[in-house]
């Protein structure tokens, strides 16, 4: 008699990915004698380029109560004697790629999940790396002796207990969370730390007298349906552990694109508003003609310099990845959106994707050549991939403070100058 195959997927995560890389940067590359690690610490971003949160903490930064995403200031009201350390993009893309490559040496089945995590289908691979425990600790002491940084990993039959096992006791930790540990080891833990329950969801779970993620699994379905629709039924299944998701080792095809960027000074002219737009369809335009595709909607987003939010879209008769013809899209969509308010921040987002062939339909009131068009962006798409994004400038970015390819992670961010950064 064959018995069932159990599934087995592993979740690695890195501890403190950016502050480990940095640190492990500093000390084998730049001769550095602390370890961040070690240290309260933080990567930050540039307050004075309004990117000012913390990005990634050291473990020691967690007694002070040092959160992701909370500003420095925040940040150093809580610790004056915070160590800060810029973000250096560059390097952590370095990292996360000799991460991955070192995964896939174990399995073909890796999913990237986000730049220090992945999902990992070992399921079979007994024969080559005995049981899961035992490869989970191969792999991770692999990855903490051949590149210096540690990570965490969890081990279940579907990912999204193996997701929740790899936050358990950090760091370099290995976890299993079978179906028949849930019970003792996932449903005491606080109903905020369940996968896909955000402050919001914790807050209306908490009014129904819901704490921990056993009481969760133990509601009423049609209860929490009430309350929260499809996403308490979602959070119910994932309370008892059910989860049908596949490691995907090819990432599925982007529904949309976009860039957006904090502007470095408070934008209150409709003219530099618009060249800002102008640089983030650079930069949306490059990306959908890179991937052969055109996109149908395109939404402007604006962030006031009060954090207000206000978004407005727009259906085109034509698909597009034509710089020009998102930039004029969106500044239509600004004019209809802007009230004059002092603006922070800007967005240019695109969906309705579809691949890039050209079917245009004729509009006799339109004089538009929209084949020099596409051949104009498509020569300096060239030339920019060549010699690098500044070979091509448009003229209205010269003696301009606007970066002329706005949008993603931006330039301060991509690579550090050490020479200038005190290294311990």
């Amino acid at each position: 008699m064959s018995l069932e195959r159990r599934n087995v997927i592993f979740h690695i995560d890195v501890n403190s990915a950016f502050l480990s890389w940095e640190a492990t940067y500093r000390l084998h590359h730049l001769g550095g004698k602390e370890d961040l690690r070690e240290k309260v610490s933080a990567v930050g971003g540039d307050m004075a380029m309004r990117h000012g949160i913390i990005l990634a903490k050291s473990i020691p930064a967690k007694k002070f109560h040092i959160k992701t995403g909370e500003t420095i200031l925040e940040a150093k009201q809580k610790c004056p004697e915070l160590i800060l350390v810029p973000p250096n993009y560059g390097l952590y893309e370095k990292c996360s790629k000799a991460f991955m490559d070192i995964l896939r040496r174990y399995s073909p089945d890796v999913e990237q999940y986000s730049i220090d995590e992945a999902f990992v289908d070992m399921t079979g691979t007994e024969g080559l790396w005995g049981d899961p425990v035992t490869a989970a600790y191969r792999m991770k002491d692999q990855i903490r002796d051949t590149l210096g940084f540690t990570v965490n990993i969890g081990i279940s039959e579907n990912k999204l207990l193996a997701k929740m096992a790899s936050d358990f006791q950090k760091p370099d930790r290995v976890h299993t969370l079978w179906h028949n540990e849930i019970e003792d080891k996932m449903w005491p833990l606080p109903v905020s730390d369940l996968f896909f329950v955000g402050r919001a969801t914790a807050k209306k779970l908490f009014n129904l007298g819901i704490h921990t993620i056993g009481e969760l699994a133990h509601a009423e379905p049609h209860l929490l349906k009430v309350h929260l629709k499809k996403h308490g039924e979602v959070i119910w299944a994932f309370s008892r552990g059910m989860d049908v998701s596949v490691v995907q080792s090819e990432a599925p095809a982007n529904k949309g694109y976009g860039n957006s960027t904090t502007i470095a000074f408070d934008v209150t002219d409709a003219s530099t508003a618009k060249l800002v737009l102008l640089a983030l369809a650079e930069t949306v335009g490059t990306r959908l003609r890179a991937a052969k595709v055109r996109a149908e909607v395109i939404a402007v987003g604006i962030k006031s310099h009060d954090l207000r939010y206000a978004s407005h879209q727009m259906t085109l008769r034509n698909t597009t990845n034509i710089t020009i013809e998102i930039h004029r899209c969106a500044c239509q969509l600004f004019d209809q959106l802007w009230d004059g308010t002092a603006i922070r921040h800007l967005g240019i987002h695109t969906s309705r994707v579809k691949d890039g062939f050209n079917m245009r339909q004729l509009d006799m009131f339109d004089t538009t050549d929209y084949e020099k068009l596409e051949k104009m962006d498509a020569a300096v798409d060239r030339i920019r991939g060549r010699y690098g994004i500044d070979s091509v400038k448009r003229a209205a970015f010269v003696g301009s403070p606007i970066d002329h390819m706005s949008g993603g992670i931006s330039r301060e961010k991509r690579t550090v100058d050490y020479k200038k950064v005190r290294v311990n």
